[in-house]
């Protein structure tokens, strides 16, 4: 919710415990008998409607009725010469609630009028501060300021041209083919000579009397042009400020703040009627505060300095201003004519002098800022379009082989080790890892037992040291060592016949003991070969995710490129959202530390205004950043910083406050 929202909910609601005491005072006023004959009339029901539907909303959007929706408000007033056909005596007895419903109306559209205008200025100070930002920019950077440079190249060359067309005007160079046809003694050729000798003259005397601009380079010569439309741009911003403070200050948003004040309880019909009263004058004083206001904001003759002054000498002149609250003779009529010519005059003629202003000193329009590349692209598009037709068949090759190679990217690296992965937590055995079958190390392992076994039973002198047969016991143990690697009969028997080799080879055993420690050796490796195996599958989940890596940091690189491409840079927005964030508050504090405060403790309407647009912009940039909570209580502490009558110093304490409570999310 906006400021200028929450300002026109206050006063709305503070005028309907106002009113609708006045009102209840008023039908109890009448006697019960005329209570009774009495039928409420056509017009009645129209202002009745009209008042409902000047009710703000609670919502941003629906919070400010629209201004032709006021105005059609306002025309129910003109109603009342309809009920001419009526007994006088009648509407004599009912011109008292209707009057009193009339005055309610103008108060309401008051109240809306007053919180549209608030609203437009503020508006128009904020886009006025992006405008000095933009200028801020250009010139905190020297490529900035050469592109600016280059951007309004053309405007500068018209310029200058236009200056030498006028001059040469002025010196009789109005050279045309019919002045020519005229002159029957000189040919167009001489007139033509004549005209261009005028031109090149001009061009040398000006070229003579700017020399001494010549002394400057033409950066500093840019960069004195950009600085002289920022100090513009930043008057118009204090006026645009000083107007926010007294309409703040004046008007309905602190209306008595130091008098008596219009929120007290009601104990009497008196003090209704006299608080009533006080509301009418209130209602008066500001439709004259914004009339003047309005007509002054722009007005480039009126120094800023004694905008505060302007405005008071405006107003003191203006019978509306002057109007005592016991005067009751003003119809609601007139009230609302004045307040109907803020509408069509006021706010039309302020939007569009400050539309001017920021036309000729604000940020340059886009065709400025962009003709150099849109040149480019409309000289150089027949030479793509060429391109483009010729090369046909191959973009479109391109683009689907570009199409395949994602697709297949995606599936292959991204998909399927998903999916892997997905089997591997699920326990699939299907996915498990391996490097050798299951049963090969037993198979193995068997078949080297077996060997040895007989090769023992054969030879079972080198197994037990004599010649007789291996029982069952013995042959078990046999077993039991091969289980445990220990190959004693066959290393005896191959040592043995190790000694001569080639009879070992013949009539020994050696081939035969040499084949077992292949055997052996085999099972050994798939031993080792199994304890990796072991270990992968321990590790399957690491290794599924170690192959998904790739295929998604690609991914998420290319998305984040694009992303970032198609954004300008989301980061180093935001980046520059929290500077321009911290810059807001930095800009509070000065206005608050600086200020020199009234009287009553409290900033002038300058500081005020200048405050608010800072708290306001910087109120809407952390709606962006903050989460809903922490916005909501962030709003509390601008709501507080805003709050003129809490003084100057519980301001500096807020400062304080929100520097060190969200300084998180501002920088």
């Amino acid at each position: 919710m906006s400021f200028v929202l929450e300002q026109v909910q206050r006063i709305d609601a503070q005028l309907d415990r106002v009113q609708l005491s006045q009102l209840n005072t008023t039908i109890s006023a009448s006697s019960q008998n005329e209570q009774q004959r009495l039928k409420p009339t056509t017009r009645v029901f129209a202002l009745q409607a009209a008042i409902r539907g000047l009710s703000p909303g609670s919502s941003e959007r629906s919070g400010l009725v629209k201004i032709g929706a006021v105005r059609a408000c306002l025309s129910a007033l003109r109603a009342k010469g309809e009920v001419g056909a009526q007994v006088e005596e009648e509407v004599e007895r009912k011109d008292g609630y209707e009057q009193e419903l009339e005055w309610m109306l103008v108060s309401k559209a008051t109240t809306q009028v007053y919180g549209h205008v608030l609203n437009g200025i503020l508006d128009e100070a904020v886009k006025l501060s992006d405008d000095i930002w933009y200028w801020d920019e250009v010139l905190g950077s020297q490529q900035y300021t050469a592109l600016y440079s280059i951007q309004t190249s053309p405007l500068r060359l018209w310029d200058w041209g236009s200056k030498v067309w006028e001059d040469v005007k002025e010196r009789g160079g109005n050279f045309s083919l019919r002045s020519a046809s005229q002159d029957a003694q000189d040919t167009v050729s001489q007139r033509w000579k004549e005209f261009y000798g005028l031109v090149r003259q001009v061009v040398r005397e000006r070229s003579v009397k700017e020399v001494h601009k010549q002394m400057l380079s033409p950066v500093t010569r840019i960069r004195g042009e950009i600085r002289a439309k920022q100090n513009a741009l930043k008057k118009v911003r204090i006026r645009n400020a000083n107007a926010l403070g007294v309409l703040l200050g004046e008007g309905l948003a602190n209306d008595s703040v130091h008098g008596e004040g219009l929120t007290a309880t009601v104990q009497t019909e008196e003090e209704s009627q006299e608080k009533w009263l006080r509301w009418k004058a209130a209602i008066k004083h500001n439709v004259a505060l914004m009339e003047a206001v309005l007509a002054k904001i722009n007005d480039l003759e009126t120094p800023v300095d004694n905008f505060d002054a302007n405005i008071a000498e405006l107003t003191d002149d203006d019978p509306l201003y002057a109007v005592d609250s016991q005067d009751s003779s003003l119809p609601p009529q007139a009230v609302a004519e004045r307040l109907s010519r803020v509408l069509v005059l006021g706010l039309s003629q302020y939007t569009n002098s400050t539309k001017a202003l920021v036309q000729e000193h604000g940020t340059p329009s886009r065709l400025v800022r962009y003709w150099l590349p849109i040149s480019i692209a409309v000289l150089s598009s027949s030479t793509v379009l060429r391109v483009v037709v010729n090369r046909q068949a191959e973009i479109i090759q391109w683009i689907q082989e570009l199409g395949t190679t994602v697709v297949d990217f995606w599936h292959n690296w991204v998909v399927e080790p998903t999916r892997n992965v997905i089997r591997t937590i699920r326990h699939d055995e299907g996915s498990e890892i391996s490097i050798m079958s299951k049963r090969s190390l037993q198979g193995d392992r068997e078949s080297l037992e077996r060997m040895v076994v007989d090769f023992a039973i054969d030879n079972p002198s080198n197994a037990t040291g004599s010649s007789a047969q291996l029982t069952e016991t013995d042959i078990a143990a046999i077993r039991t060592k091969v289980a445990e690697g220990d190959l004693t009969p066959v290393l005896k028997a191959y040592e043995k016949d190790l000694t001569s080799p080639f009879l070992g080879a013949v009539r020994g055993n050696l081939i035969r003991a040499l084949l077992i420690q292949i055997q052996k050796t085999k099972v050994d490796v798939e031993v080792a070969m199994g304890g990796i195996d072991a270990l992968l599958k321990s590790q399957e989940l690491l290794i599924g995710f170690i192959s998904l890596t790739p295929g998604f940091l690609l991914t998420y690189a290319i998305a984040h490129y694009i992303r970032g491409t198609l954004t300008t840079s989301r980061g180093s927005k935001a980046a520059r959202k929290h500077g321009k964030m911290l810059r807001q508050l930095r800009n509070i504090d000065r206005i608050v530390s600086g200020a020199t405060p009234t009287e009553y403790g409290e900033l002038s309407y300058k500081d005020q205004g200048l405050l608010l647009c800072e708290v306001h912009v910087l109120r809407q940039s952390a709606r962006r950043v903050m989460a809903t909570e922490v916005w909501r209580e962030f709003g509390e502490e601008c709501e507080e910083l805003c709050d003129v009558r809490v003084g100057v110093e519980r301001q500096r304490r807020c400062v304080e406050r929100v520097r060190w409570a969200y300084g998180r999310w501002l920088g």
